[in-house]
Parts: C-alpha cells; sequence; structure tokens
C-alpha cells in the first residue's frame, strides 16, 4: 500500500466521513505535496473563508 488516495465515484460520501478527521483540511493536497503547496492551500482556504 503506498499511501496514496484514489478517487471514485462515492468520493462525497467520503467527504462527508473525513470532515471529523483533524487533517480534512489538506484532504485535496496532492499525495507528496511539500510545505509550499501545503501553505499555498491553507492560504486559500482562509481566502475563501
Amino acid at each position: 500500500m503506498t499511501g496514496r488516495s484514489v478517487e471514485t465515484d462515492d468520493d462525497d460520501a467520503d467527504d462527508e466521513a473525513d470532515e471529523g478527521r483533524p487533517d480534512a483540511h489538506l484532504r485535496d493536497l496532492d499525495p507528496g505535496a511539500g510545505c509550499t503547496e501545503i501553505w499555498e492551500h491553507l492560504s486559500e482556504e482562509r481566502d475563501e473563508e
């Protein structure tokens, strides 16, 4: 197992189940994302709020 997530048709159900996870806000990041990608993602999320 590589730890990579695979998108499926039931991702909406997975998203609802993931909401309770402490790292749910990072689920849209690509596996292997570095510090810069994470920072940009968090910044974009903050701008949307």
